[in-house]
């Protein structure tokens, strides 16, 4: 029951809400392990495996600069050197260039270093930032859990301000998102679930540090995904001006969307073989922020075995991975799920897996009103003029005649086929009963008729039907 946009894509996170808490973590004192490392040991790591990332990185130019390194390793300048003096001592690396500043260094890979180097990126061709531990990576997590982030009705007013959503469904909203619990939103195909879900990433205050990567018994899983995360903008905070461990990036609370094509595969770490490196799955790059499964009973995999691949985690908050290896660890579930369907709840038919969801919204067809208002905000975006005679013969003559409800998506798709034709014809930007009609034959594929007329004497009682149940 809400006007439905179209999203850019549907994994980047929406701008959140401006509110005094955005920057929740700015006065509070730095955790250890955001702190930028003075040393090797501060970084928590091997010193072989940062040899590795650095004579990878030294690999691709032979020669390079203490500088490049630094904004690869994404390391201060103290520990490269650190790191740099060990291959040096193992005849890896050679100073080739030394100047005035400390920075001004250059390094030359010797042939034993370039062997070294060509067989560690053959066994891993991970080059970016030095990943952080696992255990740094849960007390991150821990510290800026979505439990956290508790929202009041003006914070779920500001998201939707421009959004035509009843004021009940929007209380359901922000109530459900206090619990911290599983959320279901169901309803007929283009009622504007999916669109609802997304916005649902702009009631999530604060930002949470997210890692280049983690390293777990020596593999690497790399977790940043600029296509998921989205650097939050502290110039005018204090962390600006605050010595950070640049390994983390400062990101808006992630949303994180799939749709039909997940499958069970794609929710366990994903290892390249050719990489030599693990990606994160969806639902670990969205901790701390919102998951969505859209769509949920249209994927490839059954609906049992996916809504049991939840039963966990929805329980303990906890998800379990397994390295290639053997080895197990755990992360944490730090996320709020929001599953999008077009079926009824009880048509899934699990119902270990519908008693964990905390709430079950429905969102439907629109009031006329609402739906009024909806054609003529999006009228309005596509620089057309339309009357009021014109919206009641596209409400009358074309949905209550065709039994069609008053869906959310319905308006901007018939009203952009009728703005290309209009300016395919030249005619003035304004709606026509006649545009409205060839726009709903084109929109449901039918042929070329006459108007529709409703049938005598019923359209208001379906008119006071609807606006009843909605």
């Amino acid at each position: 029951m809400i006007e439905h946009h179209e999203s850019r894509h549907a994994t980047r996170l929406l701008e959140p809400v401006a509110s005094g808490r955005s920057a929740e973590h700015d006065t509070l004192p730095l955790p250890a392990w955001y702190a930028l490392p003075r040393t090797v040991a501060d970084t928590g790591l091997d010193i072989a495996q940062l040899l590795g990332l650095l004579m990878k990185a030294a690999y691709l130019h032979r020669t390079v600069t203490l500088a490049v390194l630094t904004d690869t390793l994404k390391l201060p300048a103290l520990v490269v050197n650190e790191v740099a003096a060990v291959a040096v001592r193992e005849r890896l690396l050679e100073v080739a260039h030394r100047g005035a500043s400390d920075l001004d260094v250059r390094f030359r890979l010797t042939d034993a270093g370039y062997a070294r180097a060509a067989e560690a990126s053959a066994r891993c061709s991970y080059l970016g930032a030095a990943p952080v531990t696992l255990e740094a990576y849960i007390a991150a997590v821990t510290s800026h859990s979505v439990s956290h982030a508790k929202v009041g009705k003006a914070d779920v007013t500001a998201a939707f301000h421009d959004l035509v959503v009843p004021s009940r469904l929007l209380d359901a909203i922000g109530m459900a998102l206090n619990t911290c619990r599983a959320l279901m939103i169901y309803g007929p195909a283009g009622s504007g679930k999916t669109y609802l879900a997304q916005r649902l990433g702009m009631l999530l205050p604060g930002a949470v540090p997210v890692p280049h990567a983690i390293t777990v018994a020596g593999e690497i899983v790399q977790v940043f995904d600029p296509l998921v995360h989205v650097p939050f903008d502290n110039s005018d905070a204090s962390l600006a001006h605050r010595s950070l461990d640049r390994r983390w990036v400062l990101c808006h609370r992630p949303v994180v969307l799939s749709g039909g094509e997940l499958t069970l595969s794609m929710l366990d770490l994903r290892y390249d073989r050719t990489a030599g490196f693990y990606q994160a799955p969806p639902h670990m790059k969205a901790n701390n922020g919102i998951y969505i499964v859209d769509d949920l009973g249209r994927q490839l995999v059954g609906v049992a075995d996916l809504l049991n691949r939840w039963i966990v985690p929805l329980d303990r908050s906890v998800d379990m991975f397994t390295l290639n290896t053997g080895v197990r660890f755990s992360v944490p579930f730090d996320v709020w799920p929001v599953f999008s369907t077009n079926l009824e709840p009880a048509a899934l038919g699990d119902d270990a897996f519908l008693r964990r969801l905390g709430s079950k919204l429905y969102v439907g067809p629109l009031s006329v009103d609402d739906y009024r208002e909806v054609y003529h905000r999006t009228a309005a975006e596509f620089g057309l003029t339309s009357t009021d005679a014109v919206f009641g013969f596209l409400v009358d003559n074309l949905h209550y005649a065709s039994d069609t409800p008053l869906l959310a998506c319905i308006p901007r798709d018939l009203l952009r086929l009728v703005d290309s034709g209009v300016r395919y014809h030249g005619h003035a930007a304004q709606v026509t009963e006649a545009g409205l009609l060839s726009a709903w034959q084109s929109y449901y594929g039918l042929r070329t008729a006459a108007a529709p007329m409703p049938p005598p004497d019923t359209t208001h009682q379906w008119a006071d039907d609807h606006r009843a149940a909605s």
